[in-house]
């Protein structure tokens, strides 16, 4: 007999991510969204604490984006990108260059974040073959998370993501976070180590790391890394998959910083959440390194859908409301909500922290909790039962909501996670 609803009919054939389903085997149907509000197949609306993972920055179902996208259908749909270009694809180069970071000249395009991020670690370690260097290395941030392909994972250190893998990796070193305490024996180790020249490219998540529960670190010890790893000509890529596009307060988390990265990977809020597509760019030195008479030297990297038209179009209309007034002054305006809601709930006795970048403000729960466990499961249900989508990370619980939120819809999820701290 047919199930009668989707969450029932769900069940016979999906594999959902991050989820047992020994354990989870019942998800909630959502039918529509528009704007901040997802609707599940009953009706019920939750205000979209987290964009979908940080990728309708501008709103579900933004009219905007889709009139154009619309447009572009009826012209072009798919074409191979591979001895091909077209307008969606050039109009796009011209309008992301012009808010990314000075140095970058050249756009790989994909499809997703953790491609973005491979694209990048392909771009570092092929640069040093290329010119005959054996620097066969990547360094990375402990605690950092770039995605789930084989590349991406290997410079991720979540092992709960990766436990069963891991024997399978790319050689990858860590280093902790800058903190104001450990930059100057961070350095002196950096440099001696760098002496053996065999690191190719440092990955890094500029100032917030996501996945690690939106930990934060400054941008003049950063700054500190970055300076030494350049000195030695080590390639320096910003994911930025997560905090581009104005989530930090300016278009990227590289702007805060005076030095930039050699390449810059993007995805999610890319397309404003509409349809996949990842970015990753790079300065004319990393191009220039793959510029050959020999074949073998070019990027042998490609995706059926690189370019596809209708992304391209739709990640143009995201960059063009990115830049409107209306969507910076709802930007300060979170910012400024997030302060206040800070300075209320700081020295809460639940509270352990409070920490803000932009738009992402989070807080830890003065409890241990697994990342994933019955407490973290409880909260979740907490929020949801209240009409408000957030995931809470373990003991960590984090706002990153589009820019077009209201004011009211902001101060729900305030007030229900004030609530949510008389529960654990």
């Amino acid at each position: 007999m047919k199930a009668k609803n989707l969450s029932e009919r769900d069940k016979k054939h999906l594999w959902h991510p991050l989820t047992q389903h020994k354990l989870h085997s019942s998800m909630l149907a959502i039918t529509k969204a528009k704007e901040a509000l997802l609707y599940d197949e009953d009706g019920k609306e939750y205000i979209d604490g987290i964009a979908s993972w940080y990728t309708c920055m501008y709103g579900h179902c933004n009219d905007y984006i889709i009139e154009k996208a619309y447009k572009q259908m009826q012209t072009l749909d798919q074409v191979v990108f591979s001895g091909f270009t077209h307008e969606p694809a050039v109009l796009l180069s011209e309008a992301l260059i012009k808010i990314l970071p000075e140095n970058q000249e050249k756009l790989f395009l994909s499809d997703n974040g953790s491609t973005s991020t491979e694209i990048g670690i392909k771009m570092a370690l092929q640069y040093h073959f290329n010119q005959g260097n054996k620097r066969p290395v990547m360094l990375a941030f402990e605690d950092g998370f770039h995605g789930d392909t084989f590349g991406s994972m290997s410079v991720s250190s979540l092992s709960v993501y990766n436990g069963p893998f891991e024997d399978f990796f790319i050689e990858v070193e860590r280093i902790p976070v800058p903190t104001k305490q450990n930059i100057d024996v961070l350095i002196s180790d950096l440099q001696t180590r760098l002496k053996k020249s065999d690191i190719a490219g440092f990955i890094y998540e500029p100032l917030v790391q996501g996945a690690a529960a939106m930990k934060m670190h400054d941008a003049d010890g950063l700054n500190k890394i970055l300076t030494v790893l350049k000195q030695h000509n080590v390639i320096t890529i910003a994911d930025e998959v997560m905090t581009g596009f104005g989530k930090t307060g300016k278009n990227f988390a590289s702007d805060y910083l005076s030095v930039k990265p050699d390449v810059i990977c993007m995805s999610k809020a890319l397309t404003a959440g509409l349809v996949p597509m990842a970015i990753t760019s790079c300065t004319q030195k990393v191009y220039d390194a793959f510029y050959s008479d020999d074949i073998a030297k070019g990027l042998f990297h490609g995706h059926t859908y690189t370019a596809n038209p209708i992304a391209c179009t739709a990640a143009i209309a995201g960059i063009e409301l990115l830049q409107t007034d209306v969507m910076q002054k709802n930007i300060k305006r979170i910012i400024a909500s997030h302060q206040k809601f800070n300075a209320e709930i700081k020295d809460h006795s639940k509270v352990a922290s409070t920490r803000q970048c932009g738009i992402i403000f989070a807080l830890d729960l003065a409890i241990k909790m697994e990342r994933y466990g019955n407490l973290r499961d409880k909260l979740f249900k907490h929020f949801m039962d209240n009409g408000v989508f957030l995931r809470p990370l373990g003991n960590t619980i984090y706002i990153l909501a589009p820019y077009v939120i209201s004011e009211a819809q902001l101060q729900k999820i305030y007030s229900t996670i004030k609530s949510a701290l008389e529960i654990v």
